[in-house]
């Protein structure tokens, strides 16, 4: 009795094609929601000549007033809806408590009552931060 060799060797590749089609699907997925993700409140920021801020820093938490005079901050959920300046000190201090050198910027509108501005910026050193920046838009 003669054994017959076996004509099939194991192969020891792996086809990497389909998996390189799947991670390129998700790159095209990603590149077109992440820009969709973005959520904020529609304002018209004021042109202004200024240096801008240094990217080594910690992402900023950013508070909106819009026309109206309502405030909206990005932190926690419900981004757009306006809440009370009560609810915006309460935030801003538990953020500060656990992230102190937490930059705070208010984006004001265009068309706002100055007084508005100065209101949000009252209740955020109210809440602990050491100094709030503004933030305009430029002329570019």
């Amino acid at each position: 009795m003669s054994r017959r060799k076996n004509s099939r060797k194991p192969m020891a590749q792996i086809n990497v094609v389909p998996y390189i089609d799947v991670m390129l699907v998700l790159l095209v997925i990603f590149m077109i929601t992440a820009p969709l993700i973005t959520q904020g409140v529609s304002v018209e920021l004021p042109q202004a000549d200024a240096e801008p801020m240094q990217q080594d820093q910690q992402e900023p938490l950013i508070v909106t007033v819009d026309q109206q005079g309502q405030l909206y901050i990005d932190v926690g959920q419900g981004k757009q809806t306006p809440i009370s300046p009560e609810q915006v000190q309460l935030r801003v201090a538990a953020v500060l408590r656990n992230q102190p050198k937490t930059p705070i910027l208010v984006r004001g509108d265009r068309a706002v009552d100055y007084g508005s501005v100065v209101q949000a910026m009252v209740l955020l050193q109210a809440a602990g931060a050491p100094s709030v920046g503004l933030i305009t838009e430029s002329p570019n």
